[in-house]
């Protein structure tokens, strides 16, 4: 069965590459949201697996966002992965990608890195 990914950026581009290259593998469905406000509907209706989403976008920040996923019985069981411009890879790498107990990874993202993040958040689910 495929992985279900949400993929939200307020960055059509970066949105469409990561579902092409997702959907590519064969192995998830992907959405796509360049809104964060419409992100929680998003996730309602599609039912993800996991989020990718993005740190800084102009009308609610992924950590609103996450809050408000994690409010909704529902959709708090959702995993999820920040993504961001505004650190570099370097800088993450020091930091490590797990921050406050979520994964983060900086832009741009390879693909090989974004699946392998994936199965390991995943796993067998």
């Amino acid at each position: 069965m495929k992985k279900r990914i949400l993929v939200v950026d307020d960055e059509p581009a970066i949105t469409r590459m990561v579902k092409l290259n997702l959907e590519r593998t064969g192995d998830y469905e992907v959405r796509t949201e360049n809104q964060g406000s419409m992100a929680v509907s998003a996730a309602k209706e599609f039912k993800p697996d996991l989020i990718f989403l993005d740190v800084m976008m102009p009308d609610m920040s992924g950590d609103e966002v996450s809050e408000l996923l994690k409010e909704d019985e529902e959709l708090s069981k959702i995993k999820y992965i920040f993504m961001t411009a505004i650190v570099t890879k370097d800088e993450t790498e020091a930091m490590g990608t797990n921050i406050g107990g979520n994964e983060f990874l900086a832009k741009p993202v390879k693909t090989d890195e974004l699946i392998a993040t994936i199965e390991r958040m995943l796993g067998d689910t």
